[in-house]
């Protein structure tokens, strides 16, 4: 998983920070040489490194942290707030063109995920009540135009494609066949070559003067480390990009690139791919990412994806059942459905502050997790419906027909019922701490009972 190096590394240099009651200056110093390195082996733009240890130290040598109490934890605050900056501060949302429709021109090497992006980008914007087309433009990489006609296909939006003809042509063509079905926004894929070259970069130049883009997004596979940057630096001054994506941020990927591409092109990560479907995109949070490197969690993202991944109505109507007694094991695994929506039940607890650490060493098999989860969806839909929603019936002989039908055993069953007895126990607990003003509810105002 992307940073997972780098947080071990800060990490050990602040342990040694926590570990003094006073900081002195040598020892800010030799903790910034710790981090100094930790970012080089991130593979961090050297001149990147320098500025931004440079700014650390010179705030943290100041009398305010050598009089703290936590001064440790000082450093930390300050190590955040600089990674935040250097990152770009604030999210970078995409803009709009006051005139239908918006063009997104998607440029980019081949290789780093270009195509797969454009359908990912298509469907988020779908689901936020956009009608997106997608362009093939891409006519020469064998396949190009069937890939995005798939991508486009398994996320339900329309792709506008030519054959093998002219790039500029059929971009043009594209834009006003959208205005004529209002279709809006237009997302172009364009060619990418397995290097920058100047026929690549003319005729980018060329389907941008005919179009004239509100954005042209740049996609990078992070996994390249510095190589990403110095291709996004070339890009951007040769067309001039409005923001860059970070495909595989997912993988094995050091993190230089997420860290260095915004201070050397002056240009904002807007979105980074967090996984191979086409579901795992999400905008680029430079405080969000800051506390994921530091190992510090990220709930904001965890309870954005709550948010995308559990209906509200449900939500409201799970909480009445809690308060009245009347949760079920349809609701049950109603809930363990929403759950997989989420992803990676690793990834998840990374976002939780203090548990990344902890997990690090632990074998979570994921594969038998979803095993284990799609036994218990076999046994609840055995049941019957008074079984499901009255399983304190479920007596020896009910069991040994439902382990039947599912294919289990009534151990399996008998697990199953202990673990929704644990369920509604904790959540009966959670709405007591409710009532006390210590549980807050991310999914909209509760309805009065």
């Amino acid at each position: 998983m992307a940073f997972e190096g780098l947080t071990d590394k800060l990490q050990g240099a602040f342990k040694k920070l926590n570990s003094k009651g006073k900081l002195t200056e040598a020892d800010v110093k030799a903790a910034m040489r710790d981090v100094r390195m930790a970012l080089l082996e991130a593979d961090v733009n050297f001149l990147v490194v320098k500025d931004f240890v440079k700014r650390v130290t010179e705030r943290a040598v100041g009398q305010d942290i050598m009089q703290s109490l936590t001064p440790g934890q000082q450093v930390i605050k300050i190590v955040n707030e600089e990674l935040t900056n250097l990152m770009g501060g604030t999210n970078a949302r995409l803009t709009y063109s006051p005139q239908a429709p918006t063009i997104y021109m998607m440029v980019g090497l081949q290789g780093a995920g270009k195509t797969t992006m454009c359908g990912k980008l298509g469907n988020m914007l779908k689901k936020d009540n956009k009608k997106p087309l997608l362009v093939a433009c891409d006519v020469y990489r064998p396949a190009a135009i069937k890939q995005l006609q798939v991508v486009g296909g398994q996320v339900g939006v329309e792709v506008f494609e030519r054959g093998q003809g002219d790039p500029v042509q059929i971009a043009k063509e594209a834009v006003e066949y959208a205005k004529y079905y209002g279709r809006d926004p237009v997302i172009i894929d364009t060619a990418g070559r397995l290097h920058i070259d100047e026929r690549l970069m003319q005729e980018l130049r060329d389907v941008r003067a005919a179009v004239k883009p509100q954005e042209i997004l740049l996609v990078v596979d992070a996994m390249t480390g510095q190589d990403a940057v110095n291709v996004a630096k070339t890009f951007n001054e040769e067309l001039g990009v409005d923001g860059v994506i970070l495909t595989k941020l997912d993988g094995d990927t050091r993190g230089g690139a997420a860290i260095s591409v915004r201070s050397v092109t002056g240009k904002p990560i807007k979105f980074s791919g967090i996984g191979e479907k086409l579901t795992d995109i999400e905008p680029f949070h430079p405080d969000r990412m800051a506390s994921r490197i530091l190992g510090m969690g990220d709930v904001l993202t965890l309870i954005d994806k709550a948010q995308e991944s559990f209906d509200e109505q449900q939500a409201i109507d799970l909480t009445r059942k809690m308060r009245t007694n009347s949760f079920t094991l349809e609701d049950y695994l109603d809930q363990l459905r929403q759950m997989n929506k989420m992803g990676s039940i690793t990834d998840l607890l990374k976002m939780i502050p203090g548990l990344g650490s902890k997990i690090k060493d632990v074998d979570i098999d994921e594969e038998q997790v979803m095993k284990a989860q799609k036994k218990n969806e076999a046994i609840i839909l055995s049941m019957t419906r008074m079984e499901r929603r009255n399983p304190d019936i479920l007596n020896a002989s009910r069991k040994r027909r439902v382990a039947a039908g599912s294919g289990t055993t009534v151990q399996d069953v008998n697990l199953l019922l202990k673990q929704f007895d644990q369920a509604r126990t904790m959540m009966k607990s959670m709405m007591g701490a409710g009532k006390r003003g210590r549980m807050r509810i991310p999914f909209g105002k509760l309805p009065k009972m």
